[in-house]
């Protein structure tokens, strides 16, 4: 098997490489899938200095906030996306079929929670407010361009996703609240557990490019073969 080394390419502008190198080990399963085959594994991410994790966004906000500090935490690895590049028609179609419930990026604790939140194109995501103060959610994004207002708490506003690529959410009124959202093309991607365990949706055999996002890191490219039986271990450690 040949693996590749980190690169940037022209469908991910927004990430930014370093010198990091992830550790890849795979390892089959001995339960055989005759037509298909999961991904699976562990993403294991660095622990962040106590001023990175603590770091807000450059926006300046306005007043209008909760008593005490209200910062999400960086590092997690619940934060990173799992996702392969390019699947087959047929397997989207196969994954676009399976039940799955509206994501959403909820305002909470004047926090955008969850932190990120992956969505193939065309998707729908709910911004519910939360907290007992407004909020008011906008992106300055390329890829979406939005301004929902000024909503209490109870409202809650959509947004279509209709274009791939990172978008970065913020509040007009709290410029600790930062959130992402990326748009991938396809629904072949999964997030970690708090642990970093993960697995993607059974894909068919074959060769395909792996792909570990994280909006404190840089991003993993790594190339992996799903074989015809069996699933396949992919582990991570940058």
């Amino acid at each position: 098997m040949r693996v590749n080394s980190p690169r940037r390419t022209a469908d991910t502008p927004f990430v930014i490489r370093t010198a990091l190198r992830p550790i890849l080990t795979l390892a089959g399963v001995c339960m055989a899938l005759p037509v298909a085959g999961a991904i699976h594994g562990t993403v294991r991410v660095p622990s962040l200095a106590p001023s990175s994790a603590t770091a807000m966004n450059a926006y300046p906000g306005r007043a209008g906030a909760m008593p005490g500090m209200h910062v999400s935490p960086r590092g997690r690895a619940s934060d990173a996306v799992v996702y392969v590049a390019q699947i087959s028609a047929a397997a989207e179609s196969a994954l676009a079929r399976a039940p799955a419930p509206r994501p959403q990026l909820a305002q909470k604790d004047e926090c955008f929670q969850p932190r990120v939140v992956p969505v193939a194109v065309g998707t729908a995501v709910d911004f519910p407010n939360l907290d007992p103060i407004y909020h008011n959610v906008f992106s300055l994004s390329p890829t979406k361009r939005f301004d929902l207002g000024k909503y209490p708490k109870g409202r809650s506003k959509r947004v279509v996703f209709d274009r791939r690529g990172l978008v970065k959410v913020y509040c007009d009124i709290h410029s600790e609240m930062e959130a992402f959202v990326l748009v991938l093309p396809h629904r072949a991607f999964t997030q970690p557990r708090p642990d970093g365990g993960f697995e993607l949706p059974e894909l068919p055999p074959g060769r395909y490019e792996l792909r570990v996002w994280h909006p404190d890191f840089a991003e993993v490219v790594r190339e992996v073969v799903v074989p015809a039986s069996g699933d396949l271990r992919v582990d991570l450690m940058w």
